[in-house]
């Protein structure tokens, strides 16, 4: 029998949050992110905005020259993922088998379920609505792959009807078996997961504009165009993907990284902000119960060039002071005196669960209790932390 897969899309995510608190938004045009001054970009923006072309990662500057009355406001992070793990306990109410891939997307695998699919998809899209005040899309098709562009398909045709009248899309799109090619075959190549601006342009080059061309392409012409690309480029042109609905994912890394509103050459706020970001990954190391022994440094300097460093250590780590003394000698190795520095980042990977120890060099009774009262000091301060808040208790440094 062919699965039931559900994937939902929170319309307008961060926006539809505000609205809900700020009933005065309702119509307006506004976005949600930074200042225009600060070099700040759209997080997200509301239907109405989007009709004056404004768009999401767009530079909220040029965001304010397409639409001059738009309305900006600052991100409330901790309020959407409040307002997303609400969203995400009701889809569990239905099934075990949720695969959430961002804050405001997930995948349902309801094969199991006796009722349709479109049938579990409107009680569902009913429910957020009434009790989150939230709207969503979602698409509904026999796997992940055309779930997802179902979804997508259904906003798309909902914002380009002559009647749209600038809300969210609410739509609810179904694939039925069996007809997934068929419902691929008109759309753009650069709508299937796999092709991206430079493989879309060399289709182009060939001739191939839809998923249709692409899916008229013989599958040993393609992986000889584009290796292993060109085997999953042949089977999704079809409609086929075989992936299951992954109910956990293996975390690689944790990193944070901060982009300046100016250019910072100051080498005291370079490093505390080194500091600050390597206290946010140890925090979320512990948080998880990992700890890594990779720490990783990017820099972007002010022409955007980037750049990245690694150490690995001897020991794997959850410890601010390890991640951020690793982090420090990576950035004094890199970085030169007032040279100006646009954004710079800092992450852990190479993960275990909880292996820290000394090596066997380092395995004395001083560097042992050093350790201790290292990893004691660091758990008393994640309690106040978790019980005060993050801006209860900073760092000193010894300037």
């Amino acid at each position: 029998m062919p699965r039931k897969i559900i994937h939902l899309d929170l319309d307008a995510f961060f926006c539809a949050v505000e609205e809900r608190r700020k009933p005065e938004l309702h119509g307006k045009a506004f976005a949600v992110g930074g200042s225009p001054d600060e070099r700040g970009v759209v997080a997200s923006c509301s239907y109405a905005a989007r009709l004056k072309g404004v768009r999401s990662a767009m530079p909220m500057a040029r965001a304010l020259r397409l639409c001059p009355g738009l309305i900006i406001v600052d991100p409330d992070h901790h309020t959407y993922s409040e307002a997303s793990r609400q969203v995400m306990d009701r889809l569990h109410q239905i099934t075990p088998l949720i695969e959430q891939i961002s804050i405001d997307e997930a995948f349902l695998d309801v094969s199991d379920l006796p009722e349709p699919a479109e049938q579990i998809a409107r009680q569902l899209q009913a429910q957020i609505k009434k009790e989150l005040e939230l709207p969503c899309s979602l698409g509904i098709a026999s796997n992940k792959l055309v779930a997802k562009i179902a979804t997508d398909t259904g906003k798309a045709s909902a914002v380009k009807d002559p009647h749209y009248a600038g809300g969210p899309p609410c739509a609810i799109t179904v694939v039925p078996p069996g007809h997934e090619a068929e419902f691929l075959a008109p759309l753009p190549a650069i709508a299937l997961w796999g092709i991206g601006p430079k493989t879309a342009a060399r289709l182009e080059e060939d001739g191939i504009h839809t998923i249709g061309d692409l899916a008229s392409c013989s599958q040993a012409d393609l992986v000889r165009r584009f290796g292993k690309n060109g085997f999953d480029l042949a089977q999704h042109a079809h409609g086929l993907d075989e992936r299951p609905v992954e109910t956990s994912h293996e975390i690689k890394s944790v990193s944070r990284e901060v982009t300046f509103a100016k250019d910072v050459a100051d080498q005291a706020v370079l490093d505390h902000t080194l500091r600050e970001l390597a206290g946010d990954v140890g925090h979320s190391l512990r948080k998880e119960g990992l700890t890594g022994s990779t720490v990783k440094l990017k820099l972007r300097w002010s022409d955007f060039t980037t750049l990245t460093r690694q150490v690995t250590l001897p020991q794997p780590t959850d410890l601010d002071e390890i991640i951020y003394s690793s982090a420090s000698d990576l950035f004094n190795k890199a970085w030169r005196p007032r040279r100006p520095v646009r954004l710079i980042g800092v992450g852990v990977s190479g993960f275990g669960r909880h292996v820290q120890q000394l090596s066997l060099w380092d395995n004395t009774p001083e560097k042992q209790k050093q350790q201790q009262k290292s990893t004691r000091l660091q758990r008393a301060v994640d309690e106040l932390h978790k019980k005060y808040g993050d801006k209860i208790l900073k760092r000193g440094t010894d300037g």
